[in-house]
């Protein structure tokens, strides 16, 4: 059967949303997708003004995590790094004293060869290159007690420190200084003997300390022979002594005493007595002086005492080299400082390398948190675009969707 338009027109009318008052569908359908539409812009406002994509865990909860824990590793690298250069710091500090250290090194082998030639040199002046020598030792005795970094001790073997170098645990770098573990003093050096001349020793005696364990315990005994009572020798005497004294892992120097002004027997003991203390640091008085000998006598070992203690209870004696061997053991302490001074280098060497590779990691993981948190402004730009003509549409048509009650209002009139 045809249809005609009026039954077109029927069957339209049918379908069409009837008129209300009391809800208006439209307005709150419009008025959703504006929401929606205003969120999307303040999200790309706070992108866009704090230059990051995430800015809280809303934002991306997975990304937050692991851009988080890239930042971890970036901070920790960059602390890793300055504690390098600090590493890199020490060793420079350690290497420029052991500088000085080999050129008063040096300085005293050529005065070992120049004593040594004694066709053109009589006794003054073998006493006078003596003289400096012994202010050389001295000398090496007071860098190597007195360099430091940070007020930590460097050249006294007590060196022994971790470097943090990296951002996580067990990331350390081990350095000792010097690599052998001894002072580098002129007793860790074996210059501590060191003189010229035929050899400064004194005829010594030693009676070892006995330990409970051995038997009956007594008293270790050094015995230097010589006249250090008399008025006519005992001032000769006592400036005759040289070489060293040690006891209780301390060692004493004989011809460091400064004997100036003394004149009778007791006046030299005592000066000879008060730097012993001072250098071995014992309850007791050290040396006692007779016409035939000076004599040291160490503390007897108590009850319960092994052999080791008695061992450290027994004074020793070490006389001058002199001049035929003392050029040999400035050579070998040279030696030793050179090698030290090789593994500062490489150390230093190492950690320049570790600062390297530290700055490279850092910059790598700097961009891939980059790439995760930080806002792709072109990306955004165009986003919070869209989001503003939206809101403009959506706006609009949120006002022509209020006024769809009038259409009802024409209907009554």
């Amino acid at each position: 059967m045809r249809r005609t338009r009026g039954d077109h027109e029927a069957g339209d009318g049918g379908a069409a949303m009837g008129l209300g008052v009391v809800t208006n569908v439209a307005a709150l359908n419009t008025h959703r997708v504006l929401a929606r539409t205003d969120q999307a812009t303040t999200a790309s406002l706070r992108r866009l003004s704090s230059g990051l994509r995430i800015s809280s865990a809303a934002d991306d909860a997975a990304g937050l995590a692991i851009s988080e824990g890239l930042r971890a590793q970036v901070r920790g690298m960059t602390v890793a790094v300055r504690n390098t250069q600090d590493g890199i710091g020490v060793v420079r500090t350690a290497d420029g004293a052991l500088g000085e250290v080999s050129a008063v090194l040096q300085r005293m082998r050529d005065l070992s060869v120049q004593a040594a030639g004694t066709g053109a040199l009589d006794a003054r002046a073998t006493e006078a290159v003596g003289t400096e020598i012994e202010q050389l030792k001295r000398e090496l005795d007071r860098i190597a007690h007195t360099t430091a970094s940070n007020g930590i001790p460097l050249l006294d073997g007590s060196y022994d420190r971790l470097f943090q170098v990296g951002a996580n645990v067990a990331e350390t770098v081990r350095v000792v200084i010097p690599p052998t573990g001894r002072g580098l003093d002129t007793a860790g050096l074996g210059l501590t003997t060191v003189g010229v001349g035929a050899g400064g020793s004194v005829r010594a005696t030693v009676v070892p300390a006995v330990s409970a364990a051995e038997g009956i315990p007594s008293a270790g005994r050094l015995s230097l022979a010589g006249d250090y009572v008399s008025a006519g020798t005992v001032a000769a005497s006592y400036r005759a002594l040289t070489g060293t004294v040690s006891y209780g892992g301390r060692t004493f120097d004989l011809a460091s005493v400064d004997y100036t002004g003394a004149v009778t027997a007791q006046d030299h003991i005592d000066r000879l007595d008060s730097a012993a203390l001072t250098a071995l640091q014992t309850t007791f008085i050290p040396f006692v002086a007779t016409a035939t000998e000076l004599v040291f006598t160490g503390e007897t070992p108590g009850p319960g005492s092994t052999a080791a203690d008695a061992v450290a209870r027994t004074p020793t004696y070490s006389g001058r080299s002199g001049s035929a061997d003392a050029i040999r053991l400035v050579d070998e302490a040279i030696g030793l400082v050179s090698s030290a001074r090789a593994y500062l280098g490489a150390v230093e060497n190492r950690f320049a390398h570790t600062v390297d590779r530290l700055t490279t990691s850092i910059e790598n993981t700097t961009a891939s948190e980059s790439r995760i948190r930080d806002a792709d402004v072109a990306a955004e730009t165009v986003a919070l675009t869209r989001s503003q003509i939206l809101g403009q549409a959506g706006t609009a048509m949120l006002a022509q969707a209020g006024r769809s009650a009038e259409l009802v209002l024409t209907l009554l009139r």
